[in-house]
Protein backbone atom coordinates (compact mmCIF):
# COMPACT_ATOMS: atom_id res chain seq x y z
CA UNK A 1 0.00 0.00 0.00
CA UNK A 2 1.68 3.39 -0.90
CA UNK A 3 1.77 6.03 0.80
CA UNK A 4 0.53 9.35 -0.23
CA UNK A 5 2.61 12.25 2.17
CA UNK A 6 0.34 15.48 3.13
CA UNK A 7 0.61 18.82 1.42
CA UNK A 8 -0.47 21.50 2.39
CA UNK A 9 -3.46 23.13 -0.38
CA UNK A 10 -1.69 26.46 0.26
CA UNK A 11 1.75 24.91 0.17
CA UNK A 12 0.85 23.06 -3.38
CA UNK A 13 -0.83 26.29 -4.85
CA UNK A 14 2.33 28.29 -3.80
CA UNK A 15 4.59 25.18 -5.45
CA UNK A 16 2.69 25.34 -8.84
CA UNK A 17 3.08 29.10 -8.61
CA UNK A 18 6.49 29.22 -8.59
CA UNK A 19 7.01 26.57 -11.21
CA UNK A 20 4.73 27.93 -14.16
CA UNK A 21 6.74 31.44 -13.13
CA UNK A 22 9.91 29.98 -13.81
CA UNK A 23 8.61 28.78 -16.86
CA UNK A 24 7.50 31.85 -17.98
CA UNK A 25 10.78 33.73 -16.80
CA UNK A 26 12.61 31.68 -19.56
CA UNK A 27 10.61 32.96 -22.55
CA UNK A 28 10.79 36.28 -24.55
CA UNK A 29 8.43 39.09 -23.41
CA UNK A 30 5.36 40.37 -25.51
CA UNK A 31 4.05 43.92 -25.78
CA UNK A 32 0.56 44.99 -26.80
CA UNK A 33 -0.11 49.42 -27.31
CA UNK A 34 -3.42 50.65 -28.56
CA UNK A 35 -2.10 53.16 -31.27
CA UNK A 36 -4.76 55.52 -33.54
CA UNK A 37 -5.91 52.84 -35.64
CA UNK A 38 -5.77 49.93 -33.82
CA UNK A 39 -3.79 47.52 -31.95
CA UNK A 40 -0.20 46.52 -32.08
CA UNK A 41 1.74 43.74 -30.91
CA UNK A 42 5.44 42.77 -30.40
CA UNK A 43 7.20 40.32 -29.67
CA UNK A 44 10.89 39.43 -29.48
CA UNK A 45 10.95 36.04 -31.58
CA UNK A 46 14.30 34.98 -33.51
CA UNK A 47 11.86 32.59 -35.16
CA UNK A 48 10.63 33.43 -38.30
CA UNK A 49 8.03 30.24 -37.96
CA UNK A 50 6.61 29.56 -34.76
CA UNK A 51 4.63 32.62 -34.36
CA UNK A 52 3.95 34.17 -30.89
CA UNK A 53 1.55 36.62 -32.29
CA UNK A 54 -1.31 35.14 -34.32
CA UNK A 55 -5.15 35.73 -35.72
CA UNK A 56 -8.25 34.29 -33.82
CA UNK A 57 -10.69 35.49 -35.75
CA UNK A 58 -12.23 38.33 -37.87
CA UNK A 59 -11.48 41.70 -34.92
CA UNK A 60 -9.41 39.38 -32.40
CA UNK A 61 -5.99 38.19 -32.32
CA UNK A 62 -3.71 35.73 -29.48
CA UNK A 63 -0.11 36.41 -27.71
CA UNK A 64 1.21 33.73 -25.51
CA UNK A 65 5.12 33.92 -23.74
CA UNK A 66 5.96 30.81 -21.71
CA UNK A 67 6.23 26.87 -23.16
CA UNK A 68 5.33 27.36 -26.82
CA UNK A 69 3.72 23.84 -27.39
CA UNK A 70 1.23 25.06 -24.45
CA UNK A 71 -0.25 28.27 -26.15
CA UNK A 72 0.13 26.56 -29.25
CA UNK A 73 -2.48 24.39 -27.93
CA UNK A 74 -4.09 27.21 -25.87
CA UNK A 75 -4.25 29.18 -30.26
CA UNK A 76 -5.79 26.17 -31.96
CA UNK A 77 -8.45 25.68 -29.26
CA UNK A 78 -9.71 29.12 -29.03
CA UNK A 79 -9.36 29.62 -33.24
CA UNK A 80 -11.84 26.27 -33.22
CA UNK A 81 -14.16 28.06 -30.54
CA UNK A 82 -14.46 30.88 -32.35
CA UNK A 83 -15.42 29.42 -35.81
CA UNK A 84 -17.99 27.03 -33.77
CA UNK A 85 -19.74 29.92 -31.97
CA UNK A 86 -19.19 31.74 -35.31
CA UNK A 87 -20.97 29.84 -37.80
CA UNK A 88 -23.83 28.43 -34.70
CA UNK A 89 -24.83 32.04 -34.30
CA UNK A 90 -22.64 35.16 -36.12
CA UNK A 91 -20.12 36.75 -36.54
CA UNK A 92 -20.55 39.60 -34.56
CA UNK A 93 -21.54 36.79 -31.32
CA UNK A 94 -17.51 35.80 -31.65
CA UNK A 95 -15.64 38.51 -28.81
CA UNK A 96 -12.71 38.62 -27.15
CA UNK A 97 -14.34 38.48 -23.89
CA UNK A 98 -16.00 35.20 -24.74
CA UNK A 99 -12.63 33.53 -25.52
CA UNK A 100 -10.77 35.12 -22.44
CA UNK A 101 -13.65 33.29 -20.39
CA UNK A 102 -13.25 30.06 -21.79
CA UNK A 103 -9.19 30.56 -21.80
CA UNK A 104 -9.36 31.16 -17.96
CA UNK A 105 -11.75 28.74 -17.45
CA UNK A 106 -9.47 26.23 -18.95
CA UNK A 107 -6.30 27.32 -17.60
CA UNK A 108 -7.76 27.57 -14.12
CA UNK A 109 -8.96 23.95 -14.29
CA UNK A 110 -5.12 23.04 -15.38
CA UNK A 111 -3.95 25.14 -12.77
CA UNK A 112 -5.94 23.18 -10.09
CA UNK A 113 -6.44 19.55 -11.24
CA UNK A 114 -3.11 18.69 -13.06
CA UNK A 115 -0.10 17.73 -11.54
CA UNK A 116 1.90 20.35 -13.70
CA UNK A 117 0.34 23.43 -14.50
CA UNK A 118 0.71 25.50 -18.02
CA UNK A 119 3.90 27.90 -17.91
CA UNK A 120 2.10 30.10 -19.73
CA UNK A 121 0.64 34.29 -20.53
CA UNK A 122 -1.70 34.91 -22.78
CA UNK A 123 -3.07 37.99 -24.37
CA UNK A 124 -6.04 38.21 -26.02
CA UNK A 125 -7.31 41.42 -28.31
CA UNK A 126 -10.06 43.15 -30.12
CA UNK A 127 -9.98 46.24 -32.02
CA UNK A 128 -13.44 48.04 -31.50
CA UNK A 129 -14.93 50.34 -34.89
CA UNK A 130 -13.30 53.24 -31.89
CA UNK A 131 -10.46 53.47 -29.45
CA UNK A 132 -12.80 53.34 -26.90
CA UNK A 133 -14.14 49.96 -27.95
CA UNK A 134 -10.82 48.20 -27.99
CA UNK A 135 -10.23 45.06 -25.31
CA UNK A 136 -7.24 43.53 -24.06
CA UNK A 137 -7.88 40.77 -21.86
CA UNK A 138 -4.28 39.59 -19.90
CA UNK A 139 -4.91 35.68 -18.18
CA UNK A 140 -2.28 34.44 -16.22
CA UNK A 141 -1.36 30.70 -15.67
CA UNK A 142 -3.69 29.88 -13.06
CA UNK A 143 -6.73 31.90 -14.65
CA UNK A 144 -6.52 34.90 -13.64
CA UNK A 145 -7.91 37.68 -15.87
CA UNK A 146 -6.61 41.33 -16.13
CA UNK A 147 -9.24 43.99 -18.41
CA UNK A 148 -6.06 45.98 -19.70
CA UNK A 149 -5.73 49.46 -20.64
CA UNK A 150 -3.58 51.58 -23.29
CA UNK A 151 -0.67 48.88 -23.09
CA UNK A 152 0.20 45.54 -21.81
CA UNK A 153 3.83 44.09 -20.89
CA UNK A 154 3.90 39.98 -20.30
CA UNK A 155 6.73 37.49 -19.77
CA UNK A 156 9.99 36.80 -17.57
CA UNK A 157 10.75 40.68 -17.09
CA UNK A 158 6.98 42.12 -17.37
CA UNK A 159 7.65 44.09 -14.10
CA UNK A 160 10.18 45.96 -15.74
CA UNK A 161 9.17 46.13 -19.04
CA UNK A 162 5.55 47.21 -17.99
CA UNK A 163 7.46 50.15 -15.67
CA UNK A 164 8.97 51.44 -19.01
CA UNK A 165 5.46 50.98 -21.15
CA UNK A 166 4.21 53.68 -18.49
CA UNK A 167 6.69 56.22 -18.59
CA UNK A 168 6.44 56.24 -22.35
CA UNK A 169 3.18 55.69 -23.33
CA UNK A 170 1.03 58.25 -24.88
CA UNK A 171 -3.10 57.39 -26.28
CA UNK A 172 -3.38 58.22 -30.13
CA UNK A 173 -0.34 57.62 -31.17
CA UNK A 174 0.38 56.59 -34.75
CA UNK A 175 1.29 52.93 -35.84
CA UNK A 176 5.60 53.85 -36.20
CA UNK A 177 5.30 55.54 -32.97
CA UNK A 178 3.62 52.56 -31.14
CA UNK A 179 6.71 50.40 -32.78
CA UNK A 180 9.49 52.71 -31.64
CA UNK A 181 8.40 52.89 -28.31
CA UNK A 182 7.47 49.13 -28.07
CA UNK A 183 10.65 48.01 -29.18
CA UNK A 184 12.76 50.65 -27.19
CA UNK A 185 10.72 49.25 -24.37
CA UNK A 186 12.01 45.17 -25.12
CA UNK A 187 15.38 46.50 -25.99
CA UNK A 188 15.33 48.45 -22.38
CA UNK A 189 14.21 46.00 -20.17
CA UNK A 190 16.61 43.81 -21.67
CA UNK A 191 19.76 46.09 -21.62
CA UNK A 192 20.88 45.00 -25.19
CA UNK A 193 19.93 45.72 -28.76
CA UNK A 194 16.88 43.84 -30.44
CA UNK A 195 17.58 43.97 -34.69
CA UNK A 196 14.44 43.95 -36.29
CA UNK A 197 14.39 40.86 -37.86
CA UNK A 198 14.16 39.04 -34.52
CA UNK A 199 11.01 41.23 -33.87
CA UNK A 200 7.55 39.85 -34.36
CA UNK A 201 4.71 42.58 -35.20
CA UNK A 202 1.19 42.49 -36.13
CA UNK A 203 -1.48 44.89 -36.20
CA UNK A 204 -5.36 44.62 -35.74
CA UNK A 205 -6.03 47.61 -37.77
CA UNK A 206 -9.72 48.97 -38.06
CA UNK A 207 -9.10 50.68 -41.04
CA UNK A 208 -8.98 47.27 -43.18
CA UNK A 209 -12.19 44.94 -44.20
CA UNK A 210 -13.62 42.23 -42.09
CA UNK A 211 -10.30 40.92 -41.23
CA UNK A 212 -8.37 43.63 -39.12
CA UNK A 213 -5.41 41.26 -38.96
CA UNK A 214 -2.13 41.90 -40.81
CA UNK A 215 1.54 41.11 -39.86
CA UNK A 216 4.48 43.38 -40.46
CA UNK A 217 7.23 41.97 -42.37
CA UNK A 218 11.02 42.64 -41.20
CA UNK A 219 11.64 45.66 -43.85
CA UNK A 220 8.67 47.17 -42.79
CA UNK A 221 9.55 47.20 -38.83
CA UNK A 222 13.35 48.20 -40.19
CA UNK A 223 12.77 50.82 -41.52
CA UNK A 224 10.38 52.13 -39.14
CA UNK A 225 13.30 51.80 -36.60
CA UNK A 226 16.10 52.93 -39.07
CA UNK A 227 14.78 56.54 -38.36
CA UNK A 228 14.74 56.59 -34.32
CA UNK A 229 17.84 54.26 -33.35
CA UNK A 230 15.72 52.42 -31.16
CA UNK A 231 17.34 48.64 -32.43
CA UNK A 232 20.01 50.00 -30.08
CA UNK A 233 18.07 50.52 -27.42
CA UNK A 234 18.31 54.20 -27.19
CA UNK A 235 16.35 56.99 -27.57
Amino acid sequence: MSFQPYVPPEQLMKDRSEYARKGISRGKSVVALEYADGLLFLAENPSSTLHKISEIYDRIAFAGVGKYSEFEDLRISGVRLADLRGYSYGREDVTAKTLANAYSQALSAIFTTQMKPYEVEILVGQVGDRPEENELFHILFDGSVADEKGFVGMGGRSDELTGHLRDSYRAGESLEEAVRLAAKALADTEDRPIDAPKLEAAVLDRTRGRRKFRRLDDSEVADVLSSSSVEGGKP
